[in-house]
């Protein structure tokens, strides 16, 4: 259950300016009580949960309890930086979820070899994209027991 002292990040890395604003307008439409954070590649990402660079003020790049991933990103993909989360023992218990366009069999299997929690096919939609976005806050921030930070 969500930590009621705590506000709840959404760390979301996803390239695409308008699927940016779509997600946080679905973000904020759900009432869902989180607080969303972006970068645009796999880099910023890594750099982010590692606090490197222009993310190392904890209070502005507070941990994330979730990150939303997209896999096509440049300099960076989303493969890249799932391999290297999760492969960092501070950072793989950070649940990831893949939000991509990619209909890729071997994304599939790839990202959950790499130790994804879930894969989700962007919608198309905006109707469809908040129906998503609500369901993702129902199990992730309702349903399912995360580690506390």
């Amino acid at each position: 259950m969500l930590n009621k002292d705590k506000e709840f990040i959404v760390l979301v890395a996803d390239d695409d300016p308008d699927d940016r604003l779509m997600i946080d307008d679905a973000f904020e439409e759900s009432r869902l009580i989180v607080k969303i954070r972006f970068v645009e590649n796999g880099e910023e990402l890594v750099k982010y949960l590692n606090r490197e660079g222009t993310y190392q003020d904890e209070e502005k790049y507070p941990r994330p309890g979730l990150i939303l991933l997209d896999l096509n990103m440049p300099i960076k993909d989303g493969r890249e930086a799932l391999k290297e989360i999760k492969s960092d023992p501070h950072l793989r218990q950070i649940p990831i979820v893949v939000l991509t366009t990619s209909k890729s069999e071997e994304d599939i299997f790839k990202t959950y070899d790499l130790g994804v929690n879930s894969f989700i096919k962007k919608p198309v939609t905006y109707e469809s994209l908040l129906d998503t976005v609500k369901t993702i806050g129902n199990y992730w921030f309702k349903v399912v027991e995360l580690p506390r930070n």
